[in-house]
């Protein structure tokens, strides 16, 4: 016979029970979020990613660093080379090394594990690099915001391509055809590029100026991308079949998605103040963030069976345990 529940714990259980059976809003239930502080004040974390050290990542956009947070909360900082970088975005590559773009530095950082940068300026000034991800053939590839219209790759040994497209890209992520599909914000159309840079296909988001935003390929196979102003999470199928999932806070700026250790996937709402998990049939729960106001930006899955995210506004990193 399994023990009985605790009278003072089955009372939110039952009160959701309830609320769910009368149609009425509910609350999800509370799900554990813990939050680091970061050394730097006002850094502006963005982005945050599993490095290979079995640690986490995270670019500090104001405080022109590079962060190491360990599972247990211990945060390293590295002070980038160039001033004022403005470093977004980060992923693991395929060589053991972090690889973030510098906005404000018109580059490609490289840091290893013990916290050595090489930086890598791009061909095309004012290029504004974006988004970096790993892409097919071993290389990082990236978006390029400036004004130049294009995506750019990079070798692990610091080879450099540009490839100019119709339309400015936004974000950008590793189809499931071996293609690289990307976002475009501002003309609400998903896009396919071949590795040769021969844009094949562009797709209109059914709901109107939605400002497509992340986009990465999901379990099912399907590409899943979040959409900022349309308020909802939306999957497509390489044929550019789609089907939306408005998010249940209204105006909550959904940002990043990501692929959780649950099979579901895990977004940040901008202006929600909350991390949302949506199943692939479309089930959305939501968490709110303990700090007021926090901003969360990026979230990830860590080597701990948990979920990390960035606070940007809180100037902190979250770690939130899966269901």
């Amino acid at each position: 016979m399994p023990p009985s529940i605790p009278k003072q714990s089955r009372l939110p259980l039952l009160a959701w029970l309830a609320a769910l059976l009368l149609g009425l809003p509910a609350k999800a239930p509370a799900q554990a979020i813990t939050e680091y502080s970061i050394p730097t004040k006002t850094s502006l974390p963005f982005s945050v990613t599993p490095g290979p050290d079995g640690a986490l990542w995270f670019t500090e956009a104001h405080g022109n660093k590079i962060g190491r947070i360990s599972t247990e909360g211990a945060i390293t900082e590295y002070p980038i080379p160039t001033p004022d970088s403005k470093p977004v975005w980060i992923v693991a590559g395929p060589d053991g090394a972090l690889w973030f773009t510098e906005t404000g530095g018109n580059k490609i950082g490289r840091i290893s594990t013990g916290g050595a940068i090489t930086e890598f300026p791009l061909p095309t000034p004012g290029s504004d690099p974006w988004d970096i991800v790993n892409g097919p053939g071993g290389a990082l590839w990236f978006t390029e915001h400036g004004g130049s219209l294009k995506i750019g790759s990079i070798t692990t040994d610091g080879k450099l391509a540009e490839y100019r497209l119709p339309l400015a890209p936004w974000d950008l992520g590793a189809g499931p055809d071996g293609a690289i599909w990307y976002t475009e914000w501002t003309s609400n159309k998903v896009a396919r590029m071949t590795t040769a840079g021969v844009v094949t296909n562009q797709f209109t988001v059914p709901t109107l100026s939605s400002a497509p935003n992340v986009i990465i390929t999901g379990p099912d196979l399907l590409l899943w991308f979040t959409e900022y102003s349309g308020d909802k999470i939306a999957s497509m199928t390489t044929a550019g079949v789609f089907t939306e999932y408005p998010v249940p806070t209204s105006n909550s700026q959904p940002g990043n998605i990501a692929v959780g250790p649950d099979g579901a996937l895990w977004f940040t709402e901008h202006a929600g103040n909350r991390i949302g998990r949506i199943t692939l049939t479309g089930a959305i729960t939501e968490y709110l963030v303990p700090t007021p106001a926090s901003a969360p930006m990026v979230v990830e899955p860590g080597p701990d069976g948990a979920l990390w995210f960035t606070e940007y506004y809180g100037n902190k990193i979250g770690r939130i345990a899966t269901p």
